[in-house]
């Protein structure tokens, strides 16, 4: 079994700066991707950003640019840094892991994150 723990959402301004973490515990087994998801209210969940194991990353049109997305394998960490954010960028944020062998995936409970016009 795999546990997620986000942490770093909360308000801010728009155009300002949050950064997310999520770290994974449990039988992590590898390739894996770990990344991030949201949903807004009223909406369905959505990507946001992924980076696989071998640190290919794939992103959201809407946030490209402005997220970055890291991870520190050794931790079984992902990062996710979000700059100029914008009040449509408020959302639920989910840390995703999925097993590229298995195609089991965990998620997190999810961290909220408010941008303020």
């Amino acid at each position: 079994q795999v546990q997620l723990a986000e942490s770093g959402g909360g308000l801010v301004q728009a155009g300002g700066s949050l950064a997310l973490s999520c770290v994974a515990s449990g039988s992590i087994f590898r390739p894996n991707i770990m990344g991030w998801y949201r949903q807004a209210p009223g909406k369905q969940r959505e990507l946001v950003a992924t980076m696989s194991s071998g640190s290919t990353t794939n992103y959201a049109d809407s946030v490209k640019g402005r997220f970055t997305i890291s991870r520190d394998n050794a931790k079984n960490m992902v990062f996710l840094q979000m700059s100029s954010l914008k009040p449509e960028d408020t959302a639920v944020y989910y840390c995703n892991v999925r097993s590229l062998i298995s195609q089991n995936a965990y998620w997190g409970q999810g961290t909220r994150v408010t941008v303020s016009s």
